[in-house]
């Protein structure tokens, strides 16, 4: 019996994806090189975008039609095996959740054709995962979100953010390195909140955030982030860089992606005393618009994202002059163009930003509507896709294509 996993999606997609193949890999399963020699078709999804979401739904309707002839095929072979479709991810995540069960129904209605629906949560990690690249390792270190930007579905299909055990990632980077990998690839929806939630487990109980503050746990010291004037859950993800950075082997450690509202000045310290850390540092600015980004719910302003990369940049230049392995900080970014309400001088205001930060790379989005959103419930998608594809191209040429 073979798989052949399809993922969509991003770098999370992929690390789920590799721990279904673990998990096939304990069946007995063989890796298929090519979908066609497959008996189990895993569709791992994505609904960020619908244009992804369009994209599962077009492969499955071509797979029904390689299934019925496929599972001709193999009775005239006299083959026992049957072509099964599995679906699993962000699409069955959302639905899965929907505690009505509407949406799952509605989900099967539109996938006829599908066999299975694995909530992804089912696979866990309790298989190593099977890692095409020996070189870097992506290390999921959380799943889901908190933040519930206006834009994004995430926080419906992943649910809301859960830190994986300390020593959990801790041991499996220990193996890694043992394996003779050098790089590591940390992942979560907003990697630098990670262990807020183990945090507020434990102090739970405490009457004020003054007595928080003090306390110390054994997975580390606390870092409270009062940030861009609100007061933050504490994080972990500071004291999980120290402690990764001390294991021999690895020799870099990169992560993806981080939140404005989360980079506090420990996590800054924390990168700039450690070599080993990447400079190329993913910062999601999404707007460059003080009025957009209060709708979109990304609480900070664009002159507070600016002074956050001033003093990324002044402090890791000044670091950097003492270290041998010198590097220069690179900065890339998410935005989105065409939110709802956007005006043509709103957008100039993101152009503005992003030419003053000088971003190496952006990755760029037209707004999409997205189901359960609170953008979907409150606005009206009301700038043109000729508009929208205009911006989006002005920023390509700016910034993508130097």
């Amino acid at each position: 019996m073979k798989y052949f996993i399809k993922t969509f999606g991003c770098a999370a997609n992929e690390a789920d994806s590799e721990r279904i193949a673990a998990s096939y890999k304990a069946r007995g399963f063989k890796p298929a090189d090519r979908l066609e020699d497959a008996d189990h078709i895993i569709i791992n999804t994505c609904m960020v975008r619908e244009s992804a979401e369009n994209r599962v739904y077009g492969l499955v309707n071509n797979l029904a039609r390689f299934k019925i002839k496929n599972c001709f095929a193999k009775q005239n072979l006299r083959k026992q095996t049957k072509l099964k479709i599995i679906v699993t991810g962000c699409m069955v995540g959302m639905a899965v959740r929907d505690k009505t069960g509407k949406m799952l129904k509605v989900l099967k209605q539109r996938l006829p054709q599908v066999d299975e629906f694995l909530p992804i949560e089912e696979v866990g990690f309790d298989y190593t995962p099977v890692r095409g690249d020996k070189q870097k390792a992506l290390v999921p270190i959380s799943n889901g979100c908190n933040n519930f930007c206006t834009f994004c579905i995430v926080p419906f299909t992943r649910g809301r953010e859960i830190s994986r055990p300390f020593e959990e990632i801790v041991s499996e980077v220990k193996r890694l390195a043992k394996q003779g990998y050098k790089e590591i690839l940390l992942i979560g929806q907003n990697v630098n909140s990670y262990g807020a939630d183990i945090i507020k487990s434990k102090v739970k109980n405490q009457k004020s955030k003054m007595q928080i503050k003090n306390q110390n746990f054994k997975e580390g010291k606390i870092t409270f982030v009062k940030h861009l004037g609100r007061y933050r859950i504490p994080t972990l993800f500071p004291y999980l860089l120290d402690t990764l950075c001390k294991i021999k082997g690895i020799e870099k450690i990169d992560f993806i992606s981080s939140n404005p509202w989360d980079f506090s000045d420990e996590l800054i310290n924390t990168i700039a005393r450690n070599p080993k850390i990447t400079r190329n540092i993913h910062l999601p600015v999404q707007s460059g618009d003080n009025d957009i980004l209060k709708k979109m719910n990304r609480w900070y302003t664009r002159e507070e994202y600016l002074e956050l990369v001033k003093k990324l940049k002044l402090k890791l230049f000044a670091e950097s002059k003492f270290c041998v392995a010198k590097q220069n900080l690179k900065l890339s970014t998410d935005i989105i163009v065409g939110f709802p309400g956007e005006t043509k001088e709103q957008f100039e205001n993101t152009v503005d930003l992003c030419r003053k930060v000088g971003f190496y790379k952006a990755y760029l989005a037209v707004y999409s509507d997205r189901p359960l959103t609170a953008a979907h419930k409150a606005f009206d998608d009301d700038v043109p896709y000729k508009e929208k594809k205009r911006r989006w191209n002005v920023l390509e040429k700016l910034i993508n294509k130097k």
